[in-house]
């Protein structure tokens, strides 16, 4: 049996560039899946990175996002095995680590505890099912760069965990999760550790995200810009992507590991959120809202009475002008991004760049989440003539996406990078590199 990487990735929307390049990791995963297993893997996807557009720590409040997938992320290939493990190989570092499906203390670092945290999840939640299975993952994403490689991490092994167990056929999954929206929503909560309906909760990653990355991941579509709101996640509409435009991508070289240098200022951000929401639900208590964007769409002057609260409330943990910033950077956040997708869909490079410049001022102002180095990407991108730049993700490090002419996308790369070096010369695993949206996760069948 032969397996058409190319032809199946390029039939599922990636181009035929990017469809080689997703195939060579599949085969690279499968090549050292054999060497250690002593088999060939029996199924194989390819899990991309995502880009957030627009949309930024908006996903845990119940806000919007605008999403693209990128054509860099992760192989995953795998087989059964008979015990209560999961061995899970690294093919392209050589780590290697097994998680006993039935040991709940062990403590895990890295990406191990990504995996770890989802074999138990899973598990949990589907109590019998058959999970033991080795897997190799071979990923090109830069690790804590803000394309959410640990997000496609925890995809892709649940996916391998879901195939393996068959537990999308269980009576007990198909109550609870009837969409790849619901699917999604889910792998969020197995990250952040909450309950997701009556799938309980366990500790998590240790981070208070919420579940745009999973969404872009599983569900983001090829040649598109995809518009989500979320708790519960909801598809609004996808914009094309203008065939003379392209998005560059530069990482600072700054880690951005939310789970963990970064975590507590990440968290910081989404406890301000659960502040808001507490404190509106204690002026509301026979109507409780579930999100911030929930609590703000239940009257007409719902922003005005938070407000006030907020200027009544004794917080812990925040001053009150703390909450007034989040609460202003979520308002004008959410908001940007169904004129976002408008932007794209009406190709208007002007408005889009009003937009981003906007997004970015709230980050630095607001959230506070950038660094000089993501600051002097975004201003450098400008410079060299991009319709639109923002820095992405969450924040303290990462990466930041241009919008720039396809003709001129390889060109802008270099010199684009070219230019951050020469400021930031200690930052040499800065990198860059330009895509169209792709396809969301894709389970590459065996062919004859």
């Amino acid at each position: 049996m032969t397996l058409d990487f190319t032809g199946r990735l390029h039939a599922a929307g990636y181009d035929r560039v990017a469809a080689q390049s997703r195939a060579v990791w599949l085969e690279r995963a499968s090549t050292e899946f054999a060497r250690v297993t002593g088999a060939p893997p029996l199924w194989h996807w390819s899990v991309p990175g995502r880009i957030e557009i627009f949309g930024k720590h908006t996903d845990y409040a119940g806000g919007r996002s605008l999403l693209s997938a990128v054509p860099r992320g992760f192989a995953v290939v795998g087989r059964p095995r008979a015990d209560a493990c999961v061995r899970v190989i690294d093919a392209r570092h050589g780590d290697v680590a097994i998680i006993d499906i039935h040991d709940a203390e062990r403590g895990w670092k890295g990406w191990a505890n990504y995996v770890a945290v989802t074999v138990r999840r899973l598990a949990d939640n589907f109590p019998g099912a058959s999970l033991g299975m080795d897997i190799a993952i071979a990923s090109d994403l830069p690790r804590a760069a803000g394309l959410s490689s640990s997000s496609a991490l925890v995809v892709g092994i649940a996916l391998a965990l879901i195939r393996r167990g068959e537990l999308d056929l269980r009576d007990d999954w198909q109550q609870v999760i009837g969409s790849v929206e619901d699917l999604a929503w889910y792998l969020g909560c197995v990250e952040n550790g909450l309950s997701y309906k009556s799938l309980e909760g366990t500790r998590g990653v240790g981070t208070h995200g919420g579940s745009q990355d999973h969404t872009a991941i599983l569900a983001c579509r090829p040649g598109v810009v995809s518009h989500y709101s979320f708790m519960p996640v909801v598809a609004h509409g996808v914009s094309p992507m203008p065939e003379a435009w392209r998005f560059v991508v530069a990482s600072s070289g700054v880690h951005a590991d939310k789970a963990g240098s970064v975590r507590d200022r990440y968290n910081r951000a989404s406890l301000a959120v659960r502040a808001l929401v507490a404190i509106w639900n204690a002026e509301h208590p026979a109507t409780p809202a579930m999100s911030l964007a929930a609590a703000l769409d239940s009257h007409a002057d719902a922003e005005g009475q938070l407000r006030a609260a907020v200027l009544r409330s004794d917080p812990e943990g925040f001053t009150r002008e703390d909450l007034d910033r989040r609460l202003t950077q979520f308002v004008h956040e959410t908001a940007r991004v169904p004129l976002a997708a408008a932007a794209f869909a009406n190709a208007d490079f002007a408005e889009l760049h009003r937009l981003a410049a906007a997004s970015q001022d709230g980050a630095e102002r607001l959230l506070g989440n950038q660094i000089p180095e993501t600051v002097a990407l975004v201003a450098m991108a400008c410079e060299e003539g991009a319709f639109a730049a923002s820095a992405f993700g969450a924040g303290f490090g990462g990466s930041v996406w241009a919008v720039v002419p396809a003709s001129g996308a390889d060109a802008f790369g270099a010199a684009w990078l070219a230019k951050y070096r020469s400021a930031y010369r200690h930052r040499d695993t800065a990198d860059w590199f330009s895509a169209v949206p792709g396809p969301g996760a894709v389970e590459v069948a065996a062919t004859e």
